[in-house]
């Protein structure tokens, strides 16, 4: 959903704890409470790059390294502090023949509650379950609605409970605009799916839904709009699962008026109910009111966020052809 970069090879920049690693960008400071979250001296590493456009970050705590997907290239990427970059797998979201569209590879990444690898998969179009390391028992969680195909699976997100939520804009579908060749469903949705493996429609009113997060209490399902009217609203989640009539959590007005505009892409929400989501002009921190606290510019296209690190207290994000860092506390 954004341009593509003609790359060459993948550079792995630092390998081992000790790596001194480049920097990019610069941290915006909008109010004194985000210093609380973001020290003063803390800088944007470049912790790899060389990628197409870089996407759906998910940090593995267990065995110590984050996942991410290269969209365009159809595949997933693997990188460590000991070991820089790796590739994890390939086809990552495409296992058909041919050219399928500019973006047919796994876009958003989760580990599950049973610490399985599950993906939004562009070109299969469906969102899919496989135990880390083994592709070979890859299975689909979701693939139609009321019979038609899904558009493109692009995040998601999983309850307590055990159910998904997840976005389906039509990103990775051939044609990149309109027409759409294949797109079977007049509607870019918010679906969920329960334990029990049903799916079903909770959101269709949004143009190109994108980025979603729960708040910490799982009372609320914040979802980013990547295109007109790009906002993100807040909505209610009932005792059933289900999503109630959405409010305007955070729109970035003020940023507008600066001539800094985008839209929203990937978020995360932290234990504090802070939402970090990539948006205007870089990664937006804002409070649970809705006030922003700062922006992380770095200077490129951002798609999405993941917290990890061998202490927790790392962001990474994924922005256009880097995989980039900055310390948090």
């Amino acid at each position: 959903m954004k341009k593509i970069f003609t790359t060459l090879s993948l550079l792995t920049l630092g390998l081992t704890a000790m790596a001194q690693y480049p920097t990019i960008g610069k941290i915006h400071r909008y109010d004194a409470t985000l210093d609380a979250l973001i020290d003063t001296t803390a800088k944007i590493e470049i912790v790899a790059n060389g990628f197409t456009w870089s996407e759906g970050p998910v940090w593995v705590k267990k065995e110590g390294y984050l996942l991410f997907t290269d969209v365009p290239e159809n595949t997933i990427h693997k990188w460590s502090e000991a070991k820089g970059l790796e590739v994890f797998l390939k086809p990552s979201g495409y296992t058909g023949t041919g050219v399928y569209s500019q973006e047919p590879g796994a876009n958003g990444l989760i580990i599950n509650k049973k610490g399985n690898l599950v993906s939004c998969e562009h070109g299969d179009r469906r969102i899919a379950e496989m135990p880390l390391n083994h592709p070979e028992q890859k299975k689909t969680l979701a693939h139609l609605y009321e019979g038609k195909q899904l558009n493109s699976p692009n995040d998601l997100v999983q309850k307590k409970s055990g159910d998904y939520y997840f976005t389906d804009p039509p990103y990775g579908l051939p044609g990149r605009g309109k027409p759409e060749p294949g797109k079977e469903l007049d509607f870019q949705g918010v679906y969920r799916i329960n334990t029990k493996g049903e799916i079903s429609l909770q959101i269709k009113d949004l143009g190109r839904p994108n980025g979603l997060a729960f708040n910490p209490d799982e009372s609320i399902l914040y979802v980013g709009t990547s295109e007109r009217p790009t906002l993100i609203t807040a909505y209610p989640v009932d005792k059933a699962g289900n999503l109630g009539e959405g409010k305007l959590f955070f729109d970035a007005a003020e940023l507008a008026k600066q001539g800094i505009r985008g839209g929203y892409d990937g978020m995360k929400v932290d234990a504090k109910g802070n939402v970090w989501t990539t948006g205007p002009g870089g990664v937006l921190i804002i409070n649970a009111s809705g006030k922003l606290l700062g922006r992380i510019a770095t200077g490129n296209p951002n798609s999405n966020v993941a917290f990890g690190g061998a202490d927790g207290k790392y962001l990474f994000i994924t922005s256009d052809m880097n995989l980039l860092r900055v310390k948090i506390k």
